[in-house]
């Protein structure tokens, strides 16, 4: 499994479908998904596992798709920023 950040952004006005959308995929895709709407930042964003960048899609609208940013990420250990360090050194 790869794990993706998922940023969708939408339009105040198509804030319903976007929901509406995202909750026709299943209550656990909702699940997945925070959104900024109540803050004025009409965006969901998820950070998923999946197999590959088209299953991370698949979970955006099929209208937002095309604008959805679906980032592969990572985390780091310890051990990896040190070595990042003596590398720069």
């Amino acid at each position: 499994m790869t794990k993706y950040l998922i940023a969708s952004r939408h339009d105040p006005a198509d804030c319903t479908r976007a929901l509406d959308e995202v909750l026709a995929r299943g209550s656990g895709i909702l699940d997945k998904f925070v959104y900024g709407c109540k803050e004025g930042d009409h965006t969901g964003y998820a950070i998923v596992d999946v197999k590959n960048l088209s299953d991370a899609l698949a979970m955006v609208p099929g209208f937002l798709q095309e604008s959805a940013c679906i980032t592969k990420v990572d985390k780091f250990t310890p051990a990896e920023i040190k070595a990042f360090h003596a590398k720069a050194a």
